[in-house]
């Protein structure tokens, strides 16, 4: 079996993830072949699209979320995502067990004891009446039928589990800053959310599969499951696997993958790209040492944004006074700081509407 190291994993996660080169994509399109974005800081997607996109216009983003083609949910990981609204409804009843599992492995003890689909039939009540509402209002709505668990379990429970909710514009929209509001989300998209099959097969496990590997692949089995974080899919890829090739890292895994998806040849130069935070390309994964060292790990779960140099994690980057501030993380050479320094000032320029192109990198 071919073994791909990990600079070929890196070549295949960068073209897959559209950050070999800026893909002259369709925004909804691009949100569909990532399989939507994780989203729960509201301005980082448009962050992860400038990275990905040629030309990408802001407003067209804001413009989906608008006319409900885009929503923002939480899903994979029972993490917010921007999705497309026919990804939203077509997978989340397959996501229904791990976001309850999700929520109870952090309020159990506060909800030990309470009937969670008599919860759900009852938040669906309070939202018929079509008013958007917060977490903490849909709750407080109940607290006088389930007193003891407080508000943020049963907040909890209910918006990212329970019900499944949409988070309404402006919430998400260009430059804008908004609470969230959320409604249920067959009631925004106008459609019934996909039930499962009713017998019993896997359809949206199996669909789960070749879209993960399409943008994310070859990856083992672990990788999909970090990044949806759904168990039950062993019997999906068993399903599909006579559609699949199969390879071996250099650690001996299983890698999985579409038989005619990109696999650059591992010396293509890979340009600099700033990601934003929590971006899927580093959290797709299990391991994630085709593009971030493991002494860097920590950065991925911690909402810093990086550098890709060479393809890999080289920096971290934020923003102050409209100047975008790198530091890196190992030694660069004077190649490397102007290639960087470039892209930061587009960053810049990006992030400020033309109004400043300042970047500053710090010494190493």
């Amino acid at each position: 079996m071919t073994v791909l190291d990990t600079r070929a994993l890196n070549r295949a996660t960068l073209a897959r993830q559209l950050l070999l080169d800026h893909a002259d994509l369709p925004v909804l399109d691009a949100v569909a072949h990532l399989g939507g974005l994780q989203a729960q800081e509201p301005q980082e997607p448009f962050v992860g699209l400038w990275s990905r996109l040629r030309a990408f216009d802001p407003a067209a983003l804001s413009d989906l979320l608008i006319r409900r083609n885009v929503v923002r949910t939480h899903l994979m990981r029972r993490t917010v995502h921007l999705l497309t609204a026919d990804d939203a409804l077509a997978w989340r009843a397959r996501h229904d067990t791990m976001l309850r599992q999700r929520v109870l492995g952090t309020y159990r003890r506060e909800l030990n004891g309470i009937d969670l689909d008599e919860l759900a039939a009852a938040g669906r009540a309070v939202m018929a009446d079509g008013k958007p509402r917060s977490m903490t209002e849909l709750a407080r709505a109940l607290a006088d039928r389930w007193p003891t668990p407080g508000p943020r379990a049963l907040g909890e429970m209910l918006i990212a589990a329970l019900v499944p909710m949409a988070q309404l514009p402006p919430r998400g929209l260009w430059r804008t800053r908004a609470g969230v509001r959320n409604l249920p989300l067959s009631s925004w998209l106008g459609r019934e959310i996909d039930p499962p099959s009713p017998d019993g097969s896997d359809p949206v496990g199996q669909t789960l599969v070749r879209r993960y590997l399409a943008a994310f692949g070859p990856a083992a089995s672990a990788d999909l499951r970090a990044w949806c974080g759904l168990a039950g899919l062993p019997a999906a890829v068993a399903a599909i696997r006579e559609e699949l090739v199969t390879f071996r890292d250099e650690r001996g895994r299983e890698l999985l993958d579409l038989p005619d998806a990109p696999r650059p040849d591992p010396e293509t130069p890979a340009p600099v790209r700033f990601l934003p935070a929590f971006d899927n390309a580093i959290l797709g994964y299990h391991d994630r040492g085709r593009i971030i060292d493991d002494a860097h790990r920590g950065l991925s779960v911690a909402g810093e944004r990086v550098v890709l140099l060479d393809g890999r994690v080289a920096a971290t980057w934020t923003v102050k006074d409209d100047t975008v501030m790198v530091t890196p993380l190992r030694r660069w050479s004077q190649a490397d700081r102007t290639t960087v320094a470039e892209q930061g000032r587009e960053l810049a320029s990006f992030l400020s509407d033309n109004d400043s192109h300042r970047v500053q990198i710090a010494p190493l």
